[in-house]
């Protein structure tokens, strides 16, 4: 058996015993320190760390049940083996150590021979455990880290119940705005500048949105290319979806020309019932469908630059509270013509 040479800490009052017991240890190429007493050996476990501890009983000022107990309470010095060394022989006292924790037990006079064997046996069994607990923190940093990206990708209440069932179940969800706001111009952009540019320069502009769906309470659902699509009312219950989504789409307005290129964007928000769940099996997807999400990404397509559009059916929850006019009747493919409105603002928060 190949054991790594270890850091030793030899706790007995009797020079002798030391004397010995560190020619049998260096032999075999340990380092070794000592202590004359339990609070030296305490003090010296304190203050760097050993890989075994080879502990008199019968000492001064703190013996070695003391010195044991101690270790086997303490959360951070309890995983190191202890081996008992003492010229008491009773049962009782075997008994007592490794009842209490100890590794093993060695009488005086000592045997080369066996001290070697369970000095070796007792440090493969503390490797064995040092593994095991790197796997299980390793275990729980992946773990951690999935968590960390399940919580990027998908929504608090749909990890839950994915981590407790396994799967989602779809769901239809009845008076839900949704909002696509799309960058005007961005094709072209991308035409004309570096990927690196483009990129820097989206992420910025979409970090800043992310922030603001938490002022507002809106739920980001997906980006599709340069477009950010959010929905209001939907996993978190809102006393007014629509009015959400519009102060979010002003918000997003606003802030668009304050990052470079000085962006433009055009916001969309149409309000009814959408289906939500989740795609994918090695790549998660939480997104909804339906015709709400249809009309409000036509609502945006069709509406003016650098405001906030909105059908009429979500202008019928703001009236009360947003100032806005007609901006015309479109013709809307499968759906006829859809009158679109544009919020300017609102006066009633």
């Amino acid at each position: 058996m190949n054991i790594t040479p270890a850091q030793i800490l030899v706790v007995d009052d009797n020079a002798t015993n030391r004397l010995i017991l560190s020619r049998m240890l260096i032999k075999h190429g340990h380092d070794v320190e000592f202590a004359l007493n339990g609070r030296e050996a305490l003090e010296k476990l304190g203050q760097k760390p050993f890989d075994m501890v080879l502990l008199d009983i019968v000492m001064p000022e703190m013996d070695g049940y003391q010195v044991l107990e101690y270790l086997k309470n303490d959360p951070v010095l309890r995983h190191i083996p202890v081996i008992m060394i003492s010229s008491v022989g009773e049962i009782e006292s075997v008994v007592k150590c490794i009842t209490m924790g100890a590794e093993d037990y060695l009488q005086k006079p000592f045997n080369k021979v066996l001290l070697n064997a369970r000095v070796n046996a007792s440090l493969e069994k503390k490797r064995f455990r040092d593994q095991e607990q790197e796997y299980l923190r390793q275990l729980s940093e992946e773990r951690k880290r999935s968590d960390e990206l399940l919580h990027v990708i998908l929504p608090e209440i749909i990890i839950r119940e994915l981590k407790s069932s396994n799967a989602v179940k779809p769901r239809r969800f009845e008076n839900v705005a949704v909002l696509f706001c799309d960058i005007v111009g961005f094709t072209s952009y991308c035409d004309k500048h570096p990927p690196e540019i483009v990129v820097f320069h989206l992420q910025e502009l979409i970090k800043n949105y992310e922030k603001c769906t938490l002022d507002h309470n809106v739920q980001k659902i997906k980006t599709i290319g340069d477009a950010f699509m959010a929905a209001a009312g939907l996993l978190d219950r809102v006393e007014n979806p629509v009015l959400n989504c519009v102060k979010l789409g002003l918000q997003m307005v606003s802030l668009a020309p304050q990052f470079e290129p000085q962006w433009q964007v055009r916001v969309g928000i149409h309000v009814g019932s959408v289906m939500a769940g989740i795609i994918g099996d090695r790549q998660y997807l939480f997104d909804i469908w339906g015709d709400t999400v249809n009309t409000a990404q036509r609502v945006e397509h069709n509406g003016a630059i650098n405001a906030v559009n909105v059908s009429k059916a979500a202008w019928q929850q703001i009236t009360d509270v947003c100032q806005g006019q007609s901006t015309g009747l479109f013709e809307i493919k499968g759906k006829g013509k859809l009158e679109i409105f544009q919020v300017e603002e609102i006066h009633v928060c």
